[in-house]
């Protein structure tokens, strides 16, 4: 002790820990609370993180799904042409030559294997006669008098329009009855 301190009596003493002890407990709530805020950004950042997982999972598999879309695009002209090359031979060719026939024959097993292969990998075609125009698959390209069908209804195919998974791939052009 110092010449010039005086002693200090107990009553100053337990003051000065009861002075101590809050300083304490507010430490301990400061470090709680930063302990809290803490775990609070953790779980942010863990669900921020599976949301941007989900998302990029749900995006790879559309474009996995949707990836063959400028090769299926291509193959439809294909197809196409096949339809018109078996719509150029006369229906009623009762004794066609041979090599006509054969050409149908063959024509026809590749337009049939064709579809098949578009239906495996989610080609659809849409057969849009005598059935209401619906402008999200179906493109108009002329107006017919048709007083068999109501108004609004396709009554002429000029292409066929396909879809790929549900997706609109090309629409199909057709006549619209007035």
């Amino acid at each position: 002790m110092l010449e010039n301190e005086t002693p200090k009596t107990d009553t100053e003493n337990n003051a000065a820990e009861e002075n101590s002890v809050p300083s304490e407990v507010v430490k301990e709530e400061d470090l709680q609370a930063e302990v809290d805020h803490l775990k609070d950004q953790l779980l942010r950042t863990l669900a921020e993180l599976e949301n941007f997982r989900k998302r990029a999972e749900r995006e790879r598999e559309e474009m996995a799904k949707f990836a063959i879309t400028g090769f299926a695009r291509e193959l439809l002209t294909v197809a196409d042409n096949l339809r018109r090359a078996l719509e150029s031979v006369p229906a009623d060719h009762e004794k066609p030559e041979e090599i006509l026939k054969t050409l149908l024959e063959g024509v026809e097993i590749t337009e049939k294997e064709l579809l098949s292969a578009f239906k495996k990998h989610g080609i659809e075609k849409i057969e849009p006669l005598k059935t209401p125009f619906d402008h999200h698959l179906h493109q108009a390209m002329f107006e017919l008098e048709d007083p068999d069908q109501p108004a609004g209804t396709v009554v002429h195919v000029m292409q066929p329009g396909y879809t790929l998974n549900g997706r609109l791939l090309r629409p199909a052009l057709v006549g619209v009855a007035k």
